[in-house]
């Protein structure tokens, strides 16, 4: 997996009629783009993040328009 900051991670939840979860990347840790990341969560509040399996990466859209 490989992501840069203001990316986002999406985790999707783990059981029937749980919502994703989604995360603003304000750092990437690893090298070239892999993880860990430093994320900043939908609720306000802020970690260091290896996804698993039921995350995926997502493009800024901004990020996205200045290519």
């Amino acid at each position: 997996m490989k992501a840069k900051k203001g990316d986002w991670v999406v985790v999707h939840g783990h059981q029937v009629g749980e919502p994703d979860r989604k995360a603003l990347i304000t750092d990437v840790r690893g090298k070239d783009g892999a993880p860990p990341y430093v994320v900043e969560w939908d609720d306000g509040h802020t970690s260091t993040f290896y996804p698993s399996s039921d995350a995926v990466i997502e493009e800024h859209a901004v990020a996205r328009s200045q290519s």
